[in-house]
C-alpha cells in the first residue's frame, strides 16, 4: 500500500512539474516576430521654413557611430547653414560650394575636413540638447528647415532640390520612422535591435485572454518604447529598466489591460501613470511568471525580449489576419472612446431612446461614462458642450450646462449634468448634435479627452387653450357662503333701520305714508286740502298791472 502511494506522489510531482514547464518558454533568437514588429525610433522634423537670404537651416543629429568617418557631398545643393551635433568623436570630409555654411558646437569632438571654402565651417557656442539647439537655430536663422537623427551615418549627399517640404514652417520635433526618406540621400548602416521570443506549449482559448510579456533588459539602456496595438481585447505586461517610459498606441483603448514597472503614457492622456507593481530580476521565467500572477491567469499568448541600440524603439502587435506589417503612426493620437447617454429625470433611471423627441420646455440629464482602461482609474471633466443644427445652414449654440452631483461609487469612469433646452425654442431646426468636450483626469492631472456627440429631435412644446373655471365647492364651502348671505342681509337691515333713527322719516317699511308726502300720489288716504283761490299780494299786483296794460291799449287806439 505504501508502494502504491509512493508511486502517486511521484506521478503528482512530475504532473506538477510538467505543467509548471508548460507556463513558461524559454525565448531564442528569431528573424521575424510573429507577434511584434521592431523598428528603430528617431527624432526628427521636416518643414517648409526657408530664411529671407533663400538659405534652408538644416540640423544632423549624428549617433550610434560604429565607423568614426562620414563624409558630405553638398557640391550641388542650394544655400544652407548645416549644423552637426554629436555625443562622439567623428571626422567628417566636406565637399561643399560656397553657399554652404556648416555650424559644430565650440566643444564638439566632430573634425570637418572641407575640400575647399574651409572659412564657411564655423565654431560657436549653442545648445547640443534637441529641443533647445531647434530654439538656437530658430533664434540665429529665423526657423529650422529640418531636424534628422542618423545611426551609424556614411554619407550624406543633396542635389539642387529644394530640401523644404509643404506645410509648417516650425518645426516641432517628434518621433520618426527611422527609415523615412527624405530630400537627401542618406547611406547608413542603422543597427537592429535584438530580439528574442517564445510561446508556451499551452495556448490561450480565445483572444479575449492574450497576454503578452514584453522584456526589456536590465543591460540594455533605458529608452523610450511605442507599443501599437489593435482593436483586439489583449492583455500587455511591460517590464524594463529603470527610466524605461511606454507609451500606447491605439484605436480601442478599453480593449486593452495593461501593467508595468516603469511609468506609462498613453497617447490620449499626456500624464505619466506609474508603475503597477515592482520587479527587478529581468530573468525570462520569472518575468512569466510574474506576469501570470499580476492578471491571475494559467498562461500567456508570447514573450518577447528585446536590447534596442537606440533612445526609441516602436512595437506593433502583428495582426492575426494579415502578412504585411502594420503602419506605425506614432503621431497619431486616438482618442479615447466616451459614450453619452440622455435621461428624462434627476434619478437617471429612464434612458431616453436615441430616436425619441424631447420638448425643448424640458430639463435633460446626461451622464458621459467610458470603459475601464487597464487598472488605473480616470475621471472625466466637462469643459463645453454645443448643439449643431443638421441642414444646409448649420447652426452652433453653446448649451450651458449644470454638473450633477454623483459620487464615485455611484458613477464608476463617469459623470453626469443636465441643461435646458429652452433657447432651442426661437431656432427653425428640430434636428441637432448635442457634443461636449471633455478632459480626462488622474491623480488631479488632466489631459484632453476629446469630444463625445449624441443626436438630438427637439420639439416644440404643445399650446393647449387654458381650461374653463370650474369652483367645485364643497360643504365647508356652501355653508360658508349661506353664512356669508345671511350675516350680510342682517347688515342692511341694520343700515336701514339706523337710516330710519336718524332722520326720522319713515322709510320703505311703511309705503303708505310715504306715498301720504308724495305729490300726485292717487294711492294716499289722507284728505286732499282745498286750494286757495285768491292770489298771493305779490301775484294780485303782477295780475293788475297786466290787466291795466292790456285795457289802455284800445283807448291809446281809439284816441
Amino acid at each position: 500500500m505504501e508502494g502504491h502511494m509512493a508511486r502517486f506522489a511521484l506521478l503528482l510531482c512530475i504532473t506538477v512539474a510538467a505543467s509548471a514547464s508548460s507556463q513558461t518558454c524559454e525565448p531564442k533568437k528569431v528573424n521575424d516576430n510573429p507577434w511584434f514588429h521592431v523598428r528603430e525610433m528617431l527624432i526628427g522634423c521636416w518643414t517648409s521654413f526657408v530664411a529671407e537670404d533663400k538659405a534652408e537651416v538644416h540640423i544632423l543629429n549624428l549617433a550610434d557611430m560604429d565607423v568614426k568617418m562620414f563624409s558630405l557631398d553638398l557640391i550641388n545643393a542650394k544655400p544652407m547653414n548645416l549644423i552637426l551635433t554629436s555625443s562622439e568623436a567623428l571626422h567628417c570630409g566636406a565637399n561643399i560650394n560656397a553657399n554652404i555654411n556648416i555650424y559644430v558646437n565650440n566643444d564638439s569632438k566632430i573634425i570637418v575636413h572641407a575640400n575647399q571654402y574651409y572659412n564657411n565651417v564655423h565654431k560657436q557656442d549653442f545648445p547640443t540638447q534637441d529641443e533647445e539647439l531647434v530654439k538656437w537655430a530658430q533664434q540665429k536663422f529665423g526657423g529650422v528647415t529640418s531636424f534628422t537623427t542618423v545611426q551609424n551615418l556614411k554619407t550624406i549627399s543633396i542635389t539642387g532640390a529644394a530640401g523644404t517640404k509643404p506645410g509648417s514652417p516650425n518645426c516641432v520635433l517628434k518621433i520618426e520612422d527611422a527609415s523615412e526618406k527624405r530630400f537627401m540621400k542618406i547611406d547608413a548602416t542603422p543597427l537592429a535591435s535584438s530580439v528574442t521570443s517564445c510561446s508556451p506549449q499551452q495556448q490561450n482559448p480565445s483572444d479575449e485572454d492574450e497576454l503578452h510579456i514584453i522584456n526589456i533588459p536590465e543591460d540594455a539602456s533605458m529608452c523610450n518604447v511605442s507599443l501599437h496595438v489593435d482593436t483586439k481585447k489583449i492583455r500587455v505586461f511591460l517590464r524594463g529598466p529603470q527610466g524605461t517610459t511606454w507609451m500606447i498606441f491605439g484605436s480601442e483603448f478599453s480593449s486593452v489591460q495593461f501593467a508595468s514597472n516603469n511609468d506609462v503614457l498613453l497617447s490620449i492622456f499626456k500624464q505619466k501613470i506609474p508603475p503597477h507593481y515592482t520587479l527587478n530580476s529581468d530573468n525570462a521565467e520569472e518575468v512569466q511568471r510574474k506576469a501570470l500572477d499580476v492578471y491571475k491567469i494559467s498562461t500567456f499568448t508570447s514573450y518577447t525580449e528585446v536590447r534596442p541600440t537606440g533612445s526609441t524603439i516602436s512595437l506593433a502587435l502583428a495582426r492575426n489576419d494579415s502578412s504585411t506589417e502594420p503602419a506605425v503612426s506614432p503621431n497619431i493620437t486616438h482618442q479615447m472612446p466616451l459614450m453619452m447617454q440622455l435621461y428624462t429625470s434627476p434619478d437617471y433611471r429612464s434612458p431616453l431612446d436615441p430616436s425619441a423627441k424631447v420638448q425643448s420646455d424640458k430639463r435633460i440629464y446626461a451622464e458621459i461614462s467610458m470603459h475601464t482602461l487597464g487598472d488605473i482609474s480616470l475621471t472625466i471633466k466637462v469643459i463645453r458642450c454645443d448643439v449643431l443644427s443638421k441642414g444646409s445652414c448649420p447652426v452652433v449654440e453653446e448649451l450651458p450646462f449644470i454638473p450633477e452631483a454623483c459620487s464615485s461609487s455611484s458613477c464608476p469612469n463617469s459623470t453626469r449634468l443636465s441643461f435646458s433646452l429652452d433657447q432651442l425654442q426661437e431656432l427653425m431646426s428640430t434636428t441637432w448634435d448635442l457634443e461636449c468636450s471633455v478632459q480626462l483626469c488622474h491623480n488631479e492631472k488632466c489631459g484632453d479627452g476629446g469630444r463625445v456627440k449624441r443626436n438630438l429631435e427637439v420639439t416644440q412644446p404643445c399650446l393647449q387653450p387654458p381650461a374653463p373655471s370650474c369652483f367645485d365647492f364643497g360643504l365647508p364651502g356652501v355653508l360658508g357662503i349661506a353664512f356669508g348671505g345671511f350675516l350680510i342681509g342682517v347688515l342692511l337691515i341694520g343700515a336701514l333701520w339706523f337710516i330710519k333713527i336718524k332722520t326720522g322719516y319713515p322709510t320703505g317699511l311703511d309705503m303708505s305714508s310715504t306715498a301720504a308726502n308724495l305729490p300726485g300720489c292717487p294711492c294716499s288716504g289722507a284728505k286732499r286740502q282745498p286750494v286757495s283761490t285768491n292770489p298771493s299780494p305779490s301775484e294780485n299786483s303782477s295780475a293788475n298791472a297786466s290787466i291795466g296794460s292790456t285795457q289802455s291799449t284800445p283807448t291809446s287806439s281809439m284816441a
